[in-house]
């Protein structure tokens, strides 16, 4: 389950050794030092995950989870707040500005790990190894795999990214731009009708099997996976 991650940690032995046991399992390793940093960071390419220490020079912690929950294009993204304070009053004061779990220094590199996959399983299962399966159709993300009613399909690497975000996010509307942002990446300068054309190449690949019809258009909207 390798995740773009970004480290937001102003100590740098701690921010060296949090992002060497990270990166030994697999992850990529974005830092930052500080709020301002990390916000640059953000405005370029969105991150899987941010852990986030609490007391940072200049904008703090709690400030930055804050203004990363009012903007719409990073408030879904997964944050863990880093943080000496363990006072009760202090992790409810994390939580109820956003973050998605609350984790107290000092802290094992195991206990993280932990932490950063049941997180990621919650808010981006499209980011874990997971296989998952809706209706005979089966994804497996470790051997790059899909198998309708048990036989293989072969899809191309676009289609496999975006037929695991519907398979992870299943009865829900997505537009065009919130799939280019999600599967192409936010980054990446593509036109919305490029979208259409990767359905397309989906729905072909599993008609063999009859998983065609799971990817509905909803007109004016955009598009779902549904078994309704």
């Amino acid at each position: 389950m390798a995740a773009t991650i970004l480290l937001v940690e102003d100590e740098p032995a701690i921010q060296e050794l949090i992002a060497f046991n990270l990166s030994q399992a697999g992850h990529h390793i974005i830092r930052a030092d500080s709020a301002e940093t990390a916000s640059n960071v953000v405005r370029n390419a969105l991150p899987d995950l941010i852990l986030l220490d609490w007391m940072l020079p200049g904008m703090t912690g709690i400030d930055f989870a804050k203004k990363l929950r009012a903007d719409e294009r990073t408030r879904s993204i997964p944050l863990i707040m880093l943080t000496a304070r363990s006072d009760e009053q202090d992790k409810i004061v994390g939580l109820e500005t956003g973050a998605d779990d609350y984790i107290t220094k000092p802290f094992s590199p195991r206990e993280l790990q932990a932490r950063i996959k049941a997180v990621l399983r919650r808010r981006a299962p499209q980011v874990t190894d997971d296989p998952v399966e809706i209706k005979g159709l089966r994804l497996d993300p470790v051997t790059h795999r899909v198998f309708g009613n048990s036989a293989p399909l072969d899809l191309g690497p676009t289609e496999f990214r975006l037929l695991h975000f519907f398979m992870t996010h299943p009865e829900r509307v997505h537009s065009r731009a919130h799939l280019l942002d999600q599967v192409w990446g936010d980054h990446v300068f593509v036109e919305e009708r490029t979208v259409d054309v990767h359905i397309r190449r989906l729905r072909s690949s599993l008609e063999s099997t009859g998983h065609d019809n799971l990817i509905q258009t909803i007109r004016g909207s955009g598009y779902r996976l549904s078994v309704n």
